[in-house]
């Protein structure tokens, strides 16, 4: 169930918010304050942070602009407020988003889970961007194309690169001279497939503690290479 922080001083607009949230199964923790509201943001976890502007003790963008030091939780400001300049103050202190009252409570609910879905996707993308390939003291960051051995960084070139994450993307498959350069360099591309072998041997030279003994890629006699995992 996801959590939301309701910051709201006005009773009826706040039980209007809590009862349509939790008919649509969410957890709503609710503070009238805006010292109190902004301490439950600092302090707790929560999915969303429903933030009003106008708050006895600290204003909605004295909140969001203390909550943006330290988290970046998804938050949508209410304002009664139209002014265009207000809107944009609200924005410019780090809301996602905003809804003017009055509301229909359903656009509410719908903006909460549409904030939180975009949250959620924008954090499993830098996930997955940060994905690491590890074997050993060997460690392949494939989005960012970064390699460390023994902790330190290692200058490949792009083809070079190309070539370790794919065997490492596929590890303990042999693949021959003739596969990786049709994975690697194309049907179209032009050259010798000893190419392949000269790559592997300047990786290699750059990843194995012992080159002359490699553990990371191996040769298979007859066969080809693979990355060992």
């Amino acid at each position: 169930m996801k959590k939301i922080l309701l910051i709201e001083d006005d009773p009826k607009i706040a039980e209007i918010e809590r009862d349509y949230l939790e008919a649509n199964d969410f957890s709503v923790t609710w503070n009238t304050d805006g010292k109190k509201g902004l301490a439950l943001a600092l302090e707790g976890e929560y999915d969303l942070i429903l933030l009003d502007v106008m708050l006895p003790g600290m204003d909605g963008f004295q909140i969001c602009r203390e909550i943006r030091k330290e988290k970046e939780t998804p938050l949508l400001m209410v304002t009664a407020r139209q002014d265009e300049i207000d809107i944009l103050r609200g924005l410019g202190t780090g809301a996602n988003d905003y809804i003017m009252k009055p509301f229909n409570p359903n656009e509410l609910v719908a903006r909460v889970r549409a904030n939180i879905q975009r949250y959620e996707r924008l954090m499993n993308n830098a996930a997955q961007k940060m994905s690491v390939i590890r074997s050993g003291d060997l460690e392949i960051y494939p989005e960012a194309y970064r390699v460390l051995a023994r902790g330190q960084e290692i200058n490949l070139t792009h083809r070079e690169f190309d070539v370790l994450c794919f065997l490492a993307q596929n590890p303990n498959i042999v693949f021959s001279r003739e596969a990786l350069f049709e994975k690697i360099w194309g049907y179209d591309s032009l050259g010798e497939t000893a190419t392949v072998m000269v790559h592997i041997n300047r990786i290699r030279e750059k990843i194995e503690p012992d080159p002359a003994h490699p553990v990371y890629l191996e040769t298979v006699r007859g066969a080809g290479y693979r990355f060992r995992r």
